[in-house]
């Protein structure tokens, strides 16, 4: 395997830190490094570091040490601790692909990590995810998922089923002899507990997608109700254009703010009335479309009487805010439990939308301990493991005695679908999806 090198640094920062990973690390470290000391990385122990510089004086540098497997990606490695300078920064890497490194391609020092057994797959996926974090919680769900909680309860379930599954499958090697090895009661509490464990994750999905990408929230109403106006107020930024005239709003706008430790994703949408006009009509549309899509609907008015056809949104979380208090006569008592009365203009009320919208939002803190799904490759996999384990309670519960090999089908089938998620099973393609995202240089 070829010894790669990126930088692993954002750019701008006063530090610049170049990783090298690979069987000639040190030879080629040695070539470009030259330590204050006059010892060669390679003949230095592992995790010590060496203050020195780079061939030609580009700069001074610290080197770190680490000997395979002690290191991230399992292999030998050192990284170069230098001034932030661009130039610097790529002059040194351009030293090293001339000294027979090669560029590391998207992900792939957490790829080899992978290869190398240093951890599974959603241990590295999690990685992007501690990297992208952007608050407390999916901070807590990305380190939880590094550490191997998530695996560990995974890695639980495949020797529950393959328990099951080597009972079932040594019937068949007796069939001849009617000999029955799995207490098929035992087997068949299980699989339910199985089951319940299984749909836990899935139901965790709901709130760890909210977590990360945002509680969706749909703004509609009628045209000229201060929609967007709302939507910049709960921004603060300006955000939509603000306009007097009807129908200023043909597409949807949308953006995302931490309310109360709780990350929102507000779609301001086209406002909802009669129109001849094409565009316009697409865009209340995609209005409707938008609010399907969402958990919470903000649904806007400045009349005390305004309602609108719900029908298309009985299973959301509907808040009622009567806007422009500054010019209208709203009162407390047109307001129930989940309304509120405003002014976006004046930012009036708008703390007390604010307080309505997390109660909403309705998301339990999340803890060190708990484990919540925010992957779609994850959950695609989960939904599969959950079919095929409602097979198996199925057929153990059928009368007519389904044979063992076809139950046993059924629970191998389980096991790849969990074994998809760690990484036991998988696919070049789906490896190249997965890293083709990270950062060069992770």
């Amino acid at each position: 395997m070829s010894t790669i090198c990126a930088v692993s640094t954002a750019q701008g920062g006063a530090i610049g830190v170049i990783r090298i990973s690979g069987e000639k690390a040190f030879s080629i470290a040695d070539k470009v490094f030259t330590s204050k000391s006059k010892r060669t990385l390679s003949e230095s122990r592992g995790y010590t570091a060496h203050f020195g510089y780079i061939c030609d004086n580009i700069d001074e540098v610290i080197a770190l040490v680490y000997h395979a497997p002690y290191s991230y990606t399992g292999e030998d490695s050192v990284e170069f601790m230098c001034h932030g300078s661009s130039y610097i920064l790529q002059t040194i890497i351009q030293v090293l692909i001339k000294n027979g490194c090669e560029m590391a391609k998207p992900g792939e020092f957490t790829q080899r990590a992978y290869l190398n057994g240093k951890m599974d797959l959603c241990q590295a996926e999690a990685v992007a995810d501690l990297i992208s974090s952007s608050n407390q919680a999916t901070h807590r769900m990305a380190m939880n998922q590094m550490r191997g909680g998530y695996s560990q309860q995974l890695h639980n379930l495949r020797n529950q089923l393959l328990e099951m599954t080597s009972l079932l499958e040594l019937e068949i090697d007796f069939s001849e002899e009617d000999v029955e090895f799995a207490d098929r009661e035992k087997l068949r509490q299980l699989a339910q507990e199985i089951d319940k464990v299984i749909t836990k994750l899935i139901d965790s999905f709901k709130t760890g997608n909210a977590l990360k990408n945002g509680v969706p929230v749909a703004i509609i109403g009628e045209t000229n109700v201060g929609k967007s106006t709302l939507l910049n107020r709960l921004l603060n930024e300006e955000k939509a254009i603000v306009s007097n005239i009807h129908g200023t709003t043909r597409d949807t706008i949308e953006d995302t703010t931490t309310i109360q430790g709780v990350l929102f994703r507000f779609i301001d949408t086209a406002g909802i009335r009669n129109t001849d006009d094409t565009i316009e009509s697409l865009g209340i549309q995609r209005s409707w479309n938008q609010a399907q899509k969402a958990d919470i609907i903000l649904l806007v008015t400045d009349k005390k009487d305004y309602n609108i056809d719900t029908t298309l949104l009985a299973d959301k979380k509907i808040i009622k805010v009567y806007n422009k208090s500054d010019i209208n006569n709203f009162t407390q008592q047109d307001t129930d439990e989940n309304s509120v009365v405003i002014s976006a203009k004046n930012n009036k009320g708008i703390e007390q939308l604010e307080n309505l919208l997390v109660k909403n939002a309705n998301l339990n803190k999340v803890t060190d301990s708990d484990i919540i799904i925010t992957n779609i490759r994850h959950i695609e996999a989960l939904q599969r493991a959950l079919d095929y384990i409602k097979r198996v309670t199925i057929s153990l519960h059928d009368t007519t005695n389904i044979s063992s090999d076809i139950i046993s089908l059924d629970l191998r089938a389980c096991i790849d679908a969990l074994a998809e998620i760690t990484g036991d099973i998988t696919s070049d393609d789906t490896l190249h999806n997965i890293f083709k995202n990270f950062c060069v240089g992770k």
